[in-house]
């Protein structure tokens, strides 16, 4: 039986889940306004919807456990706090360059020299406002109309939008069996058209994390090819099967002419509102992305841009902290691995080795009622009050996405509850 019955829905709310998450998914219009053709393909963030759909549930006095969230749930370490409020009583409130504060690009610089073999120059950092920036910032700068780009499945569910905000044409790439993307993929996929490609390891959503092989190959794939790769690794200091892990500037400098890489404070230091990311490209490319930046945004906001100098600037700290929150989620992962053995066994999900998400088989719970990953993830939010994000908004119908970025508490009682749900519902 549902954990929570319709009874205590108020009338209609299922219906409003529907839209929202539905809104943030299908490729509709609004009759009577003619939008640009830039934007007609564009849909809210699935992510953001469920968030928002979840927090309106909660105002209004129903009780929801968030398992949507693509947040760390703890608060921005005190050390970067009390920088951001120095800057402040500092008076450093003023416009910042458009590539970012030299103090930030300079430590960001020699934080991923001391993390990777390879060279880096502040010079060819670009700090923008959060990762989403630095990615429409690379595609923008990099593809355009007839230019095609590869996203492996299941992906991140902002990339496909980012490549069509370019003018380009996303093209969905099958992964392997083991969840990750190898060269005979994307060899599959590939024709003169292919001008890029969009890597994320660890992945969201499905926490899998390539191998140094895998991407050594994939490089030099995609150097032999003329495709530029788009490496997001926001994820990668959250690693469960190695201390970190591979990136691209642990490969042979030759195969990096075409590479950018994308990552942040937001995730490895709890600053998603900050809105702190950046690219790492060559030169040539950072100025021109600088440029492209300076027309949309100016620069990230100078306060946060200090406050994540303290972050990158004290590597003793860092990796302290980085550690602490690493460790919370490897234990969380080990809990919940095992409370879904006990609740729901046999269900299928890839194995979560980096980021803090579990990506898992919810197409064997499906109904007449419930006949897609979108109707099952309302059923499931508005009845039994857990929030999920539905595998569609990743590219994978089949699929749900559950964070355990949440206490330990909403982590048990959420998989409790779904288990009621999904086998009381498919009994």
């Amino acid at each position: 039986m549902l954990a929570r019955g319709a009874a205590i829905s108020p009338a209609g709310t299922g219906a409003a889940t529907r839209r929202a998450l539905s809104w943030a998914l299908d490729s509709g219009h609004i009759l009577g306004v003619n939008f640009s053709e830039n934007v007609q393909p564009i849909r809210p963030s699935a992510t953001l919807a469920v968030a928002a759909r979840a927090g309106q549930l909660r105002a209004a006095g129903r009780p929801v456990i968030d398992l949507s969230a693509g947040q760390p749930d703890s608060g921005t370490p005190d050390y970067i706090r009390e920088a951001g409020i120095e800057a402040i009583r500092a008076g450093k409130t003023r416009y910042a360059p458009a590539a970012g504060i030299p103090e930030l690009r300079r430590a960001i610089a020699a934080d991923l020299a001391r993390q990777y073999p390879a060279a880096v120059s502040p010079e060819g950092i670009v700090v923008s406002s959060g990762a989403k920036q630095s990615l429409f910032n690379a595609a923008f700068t990099l593809f355009g109309p007839r230019d095609r780009v590869l996203i492996p499945m299941p992906y991140w569910t902002s990339y496909p939008y980012l490549v069509r905000l370019a003018r380009a044409e996303p093209i969905e790439v099958a992964s392997g069996p083991n969840g990750r993307v190898g060269v005979p993929e994307l060899e599959r996929a590939y024709d003169p058209a292919v001008r890029g490609l969009i890597l994320n390891s660890p992945s969201n959503p499905a926490g899998t994390v390539h191998r140094l092989e895998e991407l050594e190959a994939i490089a030099r794939w995609a150097s032999e090819r003329d495709v530029w790769i788009l490496s997001d690794e926001i994820y990668a200091r959250i690693c469960f099967v190695a201390d970190r892990a591979p990136g691209v500037l642990d490969l042979d400098p030759a195969v990096l002419e075409r590479v950018v890489l994308i990552n942040g404070a937001s995730k490895a230091f709890a600053m998603t509102g900050w809105r702190i990311g950046f690219t790492h490209s060559s030169i040539e490319l950072a100025r021109k992305m600088a440029a492209v930046q300076s027309h949309i945004t100016t620069s990230a906001a100078t306060v946060s841009q200090w406050a994540a100098l303290a972050a990158y600037a004290d590597a003793e700290t860092q990796d302290r902290s980085v550690e602490e929150l690493r460790a919370t989620f490897a234990r969380r992962r080990a809990r919940l691995v095992a409370d879904l053995a006990e609740h729901l066994p046999g269900v299928e999900y890839y194995e979560p080795e980096g980021a803090f998400y579990l990506f898992f088989r919810v197409d064997g719970f499906f109904d007449d009622e419930a006949s897609d990953s979108v109707t099952l993830c309302t059923r499931l939010l508005e009845r039994a009050g857990v929030a999920l994000v539905p595998g569609a908004a990743f590219g994978d119908d089949r699929y749900a996405r559950l964070s355990f970025a949440a206490s330990d508490e909403d982590l048990s009682n959420g998989v409790r509850l779904l288990a009621e749900a999904l086998v009381g519902a498919s009994a």
